[in-house]
């Protein structure tokens, strides 16, 4: 069970978003109804959400590094400094942030994609620039997924 698919949503007056119903099983079964970790992405303009378990991961991952490291450093004010609990309520939702909306760029429609372990929550205007395929080398990228097997 993985994170899968992206799906379109606004967000409510209050700053809501709803998280769609394949997305929220999976937090339910999978992850026992885990608290979520909202956090800026590193180096994206949108956020992500991480489920208690693989938020572990994420910092075990983290406690080794050289804290000296410029790009540790980076990581550690940009996605660690800004991260949040928080909860779905009893209506499927969680509650962005203001700080975190205005971080990522969200208005009002978002795009709400699974990334396998966790959440990526974009603007859907800045979701459809990123992803557009006239506006990346599709040839190096192409090479370079190869290279990966994909």
């Amino acid at each position: 069970m993985s994170f899968l698919g992206k799906y379109y949503y606004a967000l409510d007056p209050k700053g809501r978003i709803i998280i769609p119903a394949p997305l929220r099983d999976i937090i339910f079964k999978k992850y026992n109804n885990s608290k979520l970790y909202i956090t800026n992405a590193a180096f994206d303009k949108c956020l992500w959400i991480y489920p208690l378990e693989e938020w572990n991961r994420l910092e075990e991952k983290i406690r080794p590094l050289p804290r000296s490291d410029e790009a540790v450093k980076y990581y550690l004010r940009r996605v660690i400094a800004s991260v949040l609990e928080c909860e779905i309520d009893k209506q499927g939702r969680v509650l962005i942030p203001v700080s975190h909306r205005e971080d990522a760029g969200i208005h009002s429609e978002v795009v709400i994609v699974g990334q396998l372990d966790k959440l990526e929550i974009w603007d859907k205007a800045e979701w459809d620039a990123v992803t557009d395929p006239k506006k990346v080398d599709a040839k190096a990228y192409e090479t370079a997924l190869a290279g990966y097997g994909l």
